[in-house]
């Protein structure tokens, strides 16, 4: 299978999401949006300010905001939305509020043939619009090859797990007490190597397979299977975090059968982010890459100051999302590195993990070998759950300065273990955010 890297523009195939009408004439919600757009139209995004102020209700009403106490679409909000789609001839085909950016986000069809950049440069000069973007497409990123301590019998075939020096790591950490959100496809969580690792399953993907077609699921089985595997439970193989809980947020969706390539779009990744960030996760995966997106950015830039720690794809490029915000521990396959210097990434906070013929999980009980970004970022992930599990209080930039400071190629995950043991004994490197 070929390996899925980000193309760079909207002209490359988009796939978009046809929204299924509760009621007829009325605009679909987020949990009416499918997992599909169809190429043959053009999306854009866009939000309004959506005020979280709730005033007191008049005796004897009851506020229609806040249903069940969870966060609502404020009457201004709705109507500057309708009104939009009314002046510039849009068609609104699905909505939702976003409470971590205090904004209601909507995606409107262009229905004739204007193009995208023509109705943006027309939205974003209307004082109700607070952000327009392009409704765009984000991929994973691996491609399939074929084919001591534990007593898993597959464990020595994990080579990645030696170049990391995981057993010794094993010994400090092995990632109990931190809990990982995964965006991605679904996961097989029947799978028999991760039994116990998935604490939940939440989907922004409409028309999801049902567990029975778990088929569908194999970019997200695989990351799983990367981070959090169990070990020594004689099946299979061994994650890098095996004692880390999982938390999947399914916001892509296959490609074709029997493959791992998927895709997602910004409106799915945008719900799956916000998800995540109201369920206060610490550490969120994203083996996916695309182009720089805003409201993407928005998202993680808030959870950022939270203190919240992400990881994701390197795709090459230095625009490409996750990977393009400062903050964003960025991942890239070491094994391309070092044949290919001039791929060579030396921001900050850009790191490396042997990405090429990995093995991890398929559905149904299934093993295989992935080689890719998607693959170097999900160990990174298991690698942080073990640092944050040794010492909850370290940061982003102190844990890529861990593990930078050996100097090779490949990180030293022990070594960088004793540092976080050494510092939260020390009382130093407190988590304060970005």
């Amino acid at each position: 299978m070929r390996a899925f890297a980000h193309a760079g523009a909207l002209a490359a195939l988009i796939l978009s999401v046809l929204v299924q009408f509760a009621l007829a004439g009325e605009p679909a919600t987020a949990d009416t949006a499918t997992s599909k757009f169809d190429a043959s139209h053009q999306f854009v995004v866009v939000t309004f300010a959506n005020d979280p102020y709730r005033p007191a209700p008049r005796a004897g009403t009851t506020g229609r905001r806040y249903a069940g106490g969870t966060y609502g679409l404020a009457l201004t909000a709705r109507n500057n939305a309708q009104r939009v789609a009314t002046s510039y001839s849009l068609r609104q085909v699905a909505s939702w509020p976003i409470k971590e950016l205090g904004v209601h986000c909507v995606v409107y069809e262009i229905p004739d043939s204007r193009s995208v950049a023509e109705v943006l440069a027309t939205l974003t000069k209307d004082p109700r619009v607070t952000l327009a973007q392009p409704l765009q497409e984000f991929h994973t990123l691996t491609s399939e090859t074929a084919p001591g301590t534990y007593n898993d019998p597959l464990y020595g075939l994990q080579t990645n797990l030696v170049a990391l020096d995981i057993p010794a790591a094993h010994q400090r950490s092995q990632g109990g007490g931190i809990k990982v959100a995964l965006i991605d496809t679904g996961v097989d969580s029947s799978h028999p190597d991760l039994r116990g690792r998935i604490s939940g399953t939440r989907s922004f993907v409409t028309g999801s397979p049902t567990p029975a077609a778990a088929a569908s699921y194999r970019h997200g089985t695989a990351m799983a299977g990367l981070i959090a595997a169990v070990a020594n439970n004689k099946v299979g193989i061994v994650g890098i975090a095996p004692l880390a809980r999982i938390e999947v947020f399914e916001a892509c969706w296959q490609l074709k059968p029997n493959t791992d390539a998927a895709a997602c779009n910004t409106f799915t990744l945008a719900q799956a982010l916000a998800a995540a960030l109201e369920a206060r996760i610490p550490l969120i995966n994203l083996s996916i890459a695309g182009p720089a997106d805003p409201l993407l950015a928005a998202l993680v830039q808030s959870g950022l100051k939270r203190g919240v720690i992400f990881v994701g794809s390197a795709a090459g490029a230095g625009d490409s999302f996750p990977s393009n915000i400062d903050g964003v521990i960025g991942v890239a396959n070491s094994d391309d590195l070092q044949h290919n210097a001039d791929q060579n990434d030396h921001r900050a906070a850009m790191l490396a993990a042997p990405a090429t013929h990995v093995l991890s999980l398929r559905p149904a009980a299934q093993y295989d070998f992935e080689s890719g970004t998607s693959v170097a970022a999900a160990e990174m992930t298991g690698v942080v759950a073990l640092l944050l599990s040794a010492n909850n209080r370290l940061t982003a930039d102190s844990i890529v300065s861990m593990l930078k400071s050996s100097g090779a190629a490949t990180i030293d995950v022990d070594a960088a273990l004793a540092m976080a043991e050494a510092a939260k004994s020390g009382g130093r490197l407190a988590r304060t955010g970005h």
